[in-house]
């Protein structure tokens, strides 16, 4: 079995961005997807630092402007909906809370997929149950599909990873998590937002938040929480509709129209917030690729760049390589492991400063934010903000046409 046949698990953005620049480097793509087609509507990502130049290069970079989602920025309000702290779109070089170019996350996947089809297999609607390792190859079960051989798989299949629980072991080994838990979905509402992303602090770690998007009357919606460990079905989406719904009873600003309209979401989705930190991203010829091998959460907002930029290292790495994997998967590491470092690190106060739990905190959290504005924090923080986010792409020289 040749190295050049590689299986990549989920077509999120992670894996069709490495479909996209494996098949530069001559390599034959199949990819296994659970989700009977591009998973569709999600909330806004964001397109920045090394994240924006891999769209660059890929020539993408007109249709994703063509798809973002015009916002004026981000805007802190309280109980009666007054703005009590702002951060316009263009604070930081356009790299702060809310970035210049932001996407909607089934937008920029449904790209990515139509940039790879043409010379990418795509198995929809199954998932991998099994992987063994040979010495020249990986043989993968499928919960569908025939039994196949590989020479390289790669896990790109989100922070619960089935190819990292496979290859790695179990989930708690690696996922860290932060206490906090999540709800995101779409809602059909007359809400004003006026081109801001609007968030609510609630005393107990609750968050409230509603943002634009890309069709109008249409807004993407989330409502989080700080909370110890909480034990629930991932599968039983009412049960979780129910908790969230019993979470944010009597919070204000427009916390009681969004859990009316959650309630009737198609796309509701519901998560814990952690973090996946792992000493090394490869196990023989598997090797893990964005959220599944190293996951920062939201709260960083450089999850999208992380998929990109990763997918581009890995796949450029095993071009230079000429398929070897143990030299391409070292060196995959060796240009990615200090950008994830960085990534990683939680903004300012972490999970206590997205969601404070006293009155007193979200006050501190809000005097904070306006200082932020102002100079030398201002100029402070655009220094971090752009230290956080660059790193240097080697050119690989991948082209069309293969190796």
């Amino acid at each position: 079995m040749r190295n050049d046949e590689i299986l990549i698990c989920g077509a999120g953005i992670a894996g069709p961005a490495l479909a996209y620049w494996l098949r530069e480097g001559g390599f034959a793509v199949t990819l296994v997807e659970r989700a009977p087609e591009p998973r569709p509507g999600g909330q806004t990502v964001d397109l920045r630092g090394a994240g924006r130049t891999v769209i660059e290069r890929m020539g993408l970079m007109g249709r994703a402007r063509a798809m973002s989602v015009d916002q004026r920025g981000f805007a802190l309000v309280d109980a009666a909906g007054r703005i009590t702290a702002r951060m316009p779109a263009d604070s930081f070089g356009g790299e702060g809370i809310v970035s210049e170019i932001e996407i909607l996350r089934g937008d920029l996947a449904r790209l990515l997929y139509e940039a790879t089809s043409p010379g990418t297999e795509y198995l929809f609607d199954d998932t991998v149950t099994g992987v063994e390792q040979e010495a020249n190859a990986v043989t993968v079960t499928f919960e569908k599909a025939a039994a196949r051989r590989f020479g390289l798989v790669v896990g790109a299949d989100g922070p619960h990873s089935v190819i990292r629980a496979l290859a790695f072991g179990p989930e708690r080994e690696s996922v860290h998590p932060l206490g906090l838990y999540t709800t995101w979905f779409t809602a059909v509402d007359d809400l004003d937002l006026d081109g801001w992303y609007r968030m609510h602090n609630a005393p107990g770690g609750l968050v409230a938040s509603a943002r634009p998007g890309r069709i109008p009357g249409e807004i993407k919606a989330g409502l989080s929480f700080r909370s110890p460990p909480l034990s629930y079905d991932r599968r039983d989406t009412a049960a979780q509709r129910e908790l969230v719904a019993e979470r944010f009873a009597g919070v204000g600003w427009e916390a009681p129209r969004l859990l009316r309209a959650m309630r009737g979401a198609t796309d509701f989705f519901f998560d814990s917030m952690g973090q996946v930190r792992l000493d090394r991203w490869s196990r023989g010829r598997v090797a893990l690729l964005g959220d599944a091998g190293y996951c920062a959460t939201p709260l960083t907002g450089l999850g999208t760049s992380l998929a990109l930029v990763g997918a581009y290292v890995l796949a450029g790495e095993l071009a230079a390589a000429g398929g070897d994997h143990r030299t391409a998967f070292g060196r995959y590491d060796e240009v990615m492991r200090p950008y994830v470092r960085r990534a990683q690190r939680l903004p300012p106060g972490g999970t206590s400063g997205y969601a404070p739990s006293t009155r007193l905190g979200i006050r501190l959290r809000d005097l904070s934010m306006r200082q932020m504005q102002r100079r030398p924090m201002r100029d402070l923080l655009a220094a971090q903000f752009s230290k956080a986010e660059d790193v240097a792409l080697p050119a690989y020289g991948l082209s069309a046409g293969g190796r």
